[in-house]
């Protein structure tokens, strides 16, 4: 088959939109089912669901699945996995396929259809769709999962009641949530996540809502009412233990052939090589199994393959929560290739600057020139002109780094970084620790255990970050604003081991020669890094100073920009104003330059590219023993479509973005110290979960709840309550759903008024921004001049050279800015007893109808347009139109349409569209371009 694409004429167009498309095998036929029947699954049918999102690279994502009810007939479930194949083939053979059985369905599926599916008895007609059914009746069902939940209908009994689980009675005027003692706080909460559901939709926001706890039988009426249903009170019988199958570790590999016969082909640990591109395979990794696909099978090959592995599964009666996934040559997830000790870490590059040109030719074509894209990492998400402490560490100890030379950092040494902004109208504390590269492993562990004794002592929850040097993320240089990273270092411990190891001590001074590579984005932050003095340390990309034996040298490469010029002339002053370069461009170098460099050699010469960065996943963390200690045992587990809800105060989650992991911590967790946390991050980056060759020098950021800082936030649809709130998960959901969350509201935090060292924080200015410096003889800093002046004037006006780094005024706006998660899935669900729609907002959460939930819609970030706009087509307002509107605002296409126009391209509302955050509404709109 190969590069084949046959298109089936059930799939005309999949895949083209975001979101979800369902398919239902109806009459040996495969039967579009309408959006408002999306999340409704009958038992008796089997359905193909694909899910489209759009990643940040802007390429689509298929995840393609076939759901099996538990009394559907082999023949439709057959028929179901065939055309799974088929429209992998129709959306180019690039997608991962996964099987989903009834009550077993991956956390991937079910995240499509948050809170739940409640599947329906019966099978799927598109003719019966919209229909009512008979009176109210009164049903009993059980939720297990405390990430993604599984519901499933038990028989209306109080034997089916036990003490693990946590049970739903949904009567036809009140729905009763009942407790296991056994059952843990998340599932509980969950469940009542399934209990607002079915009052929304089930019953239109008209009905009860109460809690039974298990055991608790006396003194309430709620209680009484609750055992009234199974004819009284009676003891539940104690939970038989539920034994746990082994896992084994022990994984094999087979080939399988053309008549569906297995071949084992390896085991244990796998090596790629094992894979040939002519043959289909099976992994038994016990708990999944993958059916992996060369590139030049053939359909029938595949199917073969997919059915040899589900005769497998029934034959080997593998546990119920055994999952299938299928995937092709080329799309291989992160867990398939854990598998194997070599698999290739080189992929095909997704280059952000051939992304950004794409974009900036999309403009140039509708007659807008835009000459350069901004960096949506150049802006920072917290004001950059607060007050810094920097402390080294130095023989066991921290000690303060004299203002004057806060702006200098050593690779041998490390150091403490307090920085304190303000953010929300009250002042908050980041702490970096910062490792050289050459730094010992003694001042290493002390820089940790130091700081966190600092940040213990503080008032409120700072947030503390790991970083290690060459690995600075971007907002560590704009806290900083101008920054000189030095060779060598002037800690005690780095000086004793060049010392015993009879090294050379490269600490620079005025007398060595040293080489400094020019780094940044504008005058507030940019940064001088020494790198080796040798030939290969350049790269034509930057501007480099070289300073020699009585010579100092600029050198200008080829491909750097009129900003890297300007950067290098403002970083001159800031190492030693009293130097006279001698400007040198790439290419024009005199022979006394590259004798200082030891000779010419091959150095690097092509544009240095920026790659997409991928979207942030979120895990959360289990521990089979204490958090923290080196005997823990660290599991983490994926959330899909996360929300800000994933975050409960009992867990530790991850937010893994790749260049940077987020642990946050609950109060109710395990961890009770940032040092732990740190520990945690630590072993996330040594596992890897996603293969994506995280380096353990990845910064690592520990935030604690509600102390989220916007750096953080900006990462969810955010709302700030929720984040306030005491109790534990179950008590907050309770409360939420019974309307009482001023309860449980927790007081409003008052700064600290004291800094680590006991001294009292300066006031701050009237518009919270930090007082400037005062120099040497007393005077404040002036404002920095604009880049348009020449380099001395400049230099004067924006320098001061033997003072602390520069904190000039910012023109601040912080924004909700994220641009990574998938687009938000807009569906209907008609329950099984209602013909009521099941109306979500465009980020799948619950939107009531009534009163009281419309006010509690968190405001937009932007309101939409303040006036009344000419409507125009969508056909003359999108980006590429081949007959576009003039003079309209390119920022807000959208708001052209008229209304109903809206509605059909957006799938909701303007009034809707404009409630999501910015980033969500840009996808949307990029999907339909009209970004």
């Amino acid at each position: 088959m190969g590069s084949n694409r046959t298109i089936y004429s059930e799939f005309q167009g999949a895949g083209s939109k975001l979101g979800l498309e369902i398919w239902c095998v109806e009459s040996l036929q495969l039967v579009p089912v309408p959006q408002s029947s999306h999340g409704k699954f009958f038992s008796g049918s089997a359905y193909v669901v694909l899910h489209t999102a759009l990643l940040k690279s802007g390429a689509l994502q298929h995840d393609i699945h076939y759901w099996l009810g538990k009394d559907a007939n082999e023949v439709d479930s057959s028929l179901a996995s065939d055309k799974t194949l088929e429209l992998d083939a129709a959306l180019g053979s690039k997608s991962v396929q996964y099987k989903e059985v009834q009550g077993q369905e991956t956390g991937k599926f079910l995240s499509y259809f948050k809170p739940c599916i409640i599947p329906v008895e019966g099978v799927y007609s598109s003719g019966q769709v919209g229909l009512k059914g008979p009176a109210y009746e009164t049903k009993l069902l059980t939720c297990k999962g405390d990430r993604v939940v599984h519901v499933k209908e038990v028989p209306f009994s109080r034997s089916s009641l036990n003490h693990r689980d946590v049970f739903i009675l949904d009567t036809s005027s009140k729905i009763f949530q009942f407790n296991g003692c056994n059952s843990s706080i998340q599932e509980r909460a969950k469940g009542l996540e399934v209990v607002q559901y079915i009052k929304e939709y089930k019953h239109k926001g008209n009905c009860e809502v109460a809690a039974i706890e298990d055991g608790k039988f006396v003194g309430d009426a709620e209680v009484g009412e609750f055992w009234n249903f199974f004819g009284g009170y009676a003891p539940i019988p104690k939970d038989q233990p539920v034994a746990q199958p082994p896992q084994t570790l022990d994984v094999k590999l087979f080939w399988i052939t053309l008549q569906g016969k297995f071949t084992q082909s390896g085991s244990g640990r796998l090596k790629r090589s094992m894979l040939e591109s002519n043959k289909c395979y099976m992994l038994d990794g016990d708990v999944q199994i993958f059916v992996w696909m060369g590139s030049i099978t053939s359909i029938t090959e595949r199917k073969t393959s997919i059915s040899a592995a589900e005769d497998f599964l029934r034959a080997q009666e593998k546990p119920v929560n055994t999952q299938l996934a299928v995937l092709k040559e080329g799309s291989e997830t992160g867990i398939f290739k854990s598998y194997f000790d070599d698999w290739p870490l080189t992929v095909e590059p997704k280059l952000y600057e051939e992304g950004r040109g794409k974009v900036a030719a999309m403009f140039k074509q509708t007659v807008y020139d835009v000459d350069e894209l901004p960096d949506e990492d150049e802006k920072p998400h917290i004001i950059c002109n607060g007050t810094l402490k920097v402390w080294r560490v130095n023989n066991g100890k921290l000690s303060p780094v004299p203002v004057v030379d806060q702006r200098k950092l050593y690779s041998g040494d490390c150091y403490t970084v307090q920085y304190i902004y303000s953010a929300n109208g009250r002042e908050e504390r980041l702490f970096y620790i910062w490792l050289g590269n050459k730094s010992s492993p003694e001042d290493r562990a002390d820089a940790v255990s130091l700081t966190n004794v600092i940040v213990g002592s503080n008032k409120g929850e700072p947030v503390l970050a790991r970083i290690v040097e060459n690995k600075e993320p971007s907002q560590f240089f704009m806290i900083f604003q101008t920054l000189i990273m030095f060779k060598g270092g002037m800690g005690s411990r780095y000086k004793s081991c060049i010392a015993d190891n009879g090294l050379d001590d490269e600490t620079y001074d005025d007398k060595k020669t040293a080489l400094f590579r020019i780094q940044g984005t504008n005058r507030d932050n940019m940064q001088a890094v020494q790198v080796d003095q040798v030939c290969r340390s350049l790269n034509s990309s930057y501007c480099y100073i070289l300073k020699a034996e009585g010579s100092v040298f600029t050198w200008l490469g080829n491909l750097s920009t009129t900003r890297d010029h300007d950067l290098l002339y403002g970083m001159l002053d800031l190492i030693n104003p009293t130097w006279q370069p001698i400007l040198i461009r790439e290419g024009s170098e005199p022979d006394v330059f590259w004798d200082v460099l030891g000779g010419k050699t091959e150095y690097p010469k092509e544009r240095e590219v920026k790659r997409f960065i991928e979207d942030p996943h979120l895990f959360v963390c289990t521990f089979t023993k204490g958090a923290g200690s080196q005997s823990s045992d660290l599991k983490v587990k994926e959330i899909f479509s996360y929300t800000q809800d994933e975050l409960t105060t009992e867990d530790v989650l991850i937010l893994d973005c790749h260049t940077e992991i987020y642990v946050w911590v609950g109060h109710n967790s395990v961890v009770k110290s940032k040092q732990q946390a740190l520990s945690i991050g630590l072993a996330f980056l040594e596992k890897d979960v996603l293969g994506e060759c995280l380096s353990v020098d990845t910064p690592i950021y520990v935030v604690t709840e509600g102390h989220e800082p916007p750096f953080f936030t900006r990462f969810f649809y955010w709302d700030a309550s929720k984040a306030n709130m005491l109790g534990n998960s179950f008590e907050r959901k309770l409360a939420i759903l019974k309307g009482q969350t001023q309860k449980l509201e927790a007081p409003s935090r008052n700064s600290p008024s004291v800094t680590p060292n006991g001294m009292r924080r300066p006031s701050p200015t009237p518009n919270g921004l930090r007082r400037p410096s005062p120099t040497p003889n007393g005077s404040r800093r002036p404002s920095p001049a604009s880049n348009g002046l020449t380099r001395r004037q400049s230099l004067d006006s924006y320098t001061v050279r033997s003072t602390s780094p520069t904190f000039s005024g910012l023109d601040f706006n912080p924004t909700n800015n994220r641009r990574f998660s998938s687009p938000p899935i807009h569906r209907m669900i008609t329950s099984a007893s209602s013909s009521s729609p099941d109306v979500r907002s465009a980020d799948n959460t619950h939107v009531s109808t009534s009163s009281t939930a419309e006010a509690e819609i968190l405001p937009s970030k932007d309101s939409g347009p303040k006036q009344e706009l000419v409507n125009y087509p969508y056909d003359r307002v999108k980006v590429n139109s081949k007959d576009p509107v003039r003079d309209i605002d390119i920022t807000k296409r959208e708001a052209y349409l008229s209304d109903e126009e809206f509605q059909e391209k957006f799938a909701m509302s303007k009034r809707v569209f404009y409630q999501l955050p910015r980033w969500k509404q840009n996808k949307l709109k990029m999907s339909l371009y009209l970004f």
